[in-house]
């Protein structure tokens, strides 16, 4: 194994350890889609929970409820670093035309209160 080979693995092992020891984020972004616009929302783990655990599940409860409430979540920056932060505390109503589906995105994702 030459000397660049050894380096260049050592470098993908610090890389992977790094990824594993990073925290999960505890929170779950989804994109709510209608006619007008679309939203980003976040849900924690026992919030997902309560609600069936997917995007399906998050449609289910809007449509059976007629609302939920949520955390809207937007990008930010804060001391240099983009991050999805929650926004504000929103009500969510039912609609013939409305889609959930998760939403990924490259930042750090706050969690909400």
């Amino acid at each position: 194994m030459t000397k660049a080979q050894s380096l260049a693995g050592a470098a993908l092992a610090a890389a992977f350890l790094a990824l594993a020891a990073a925290p999960a984020s505890a929170e779950t972004l989804f994109k709510i889609v209608t006619v007008k616009d679309e939203i980003v929302v976040g849900l924690n783990d026992a919030e997902l929970k309560d609600l069936g655990g997917d995007a399906g599940s998050i449609a289910k409860a809007i449509a059976a409820k007629g609302s939920l409430t949520l955390w809207q979540y937007a990008v930010t920056q804060k001391d240099g670093e983009r991050m999805v932060a929650p926004r504000a505390k929103i009500g969510v109503l039912a609609a013939s035309s409305l889609r959930v589906e998760p939403y990924k995105q490259p930042f750090k994702v706050l969690a909400h209160e």
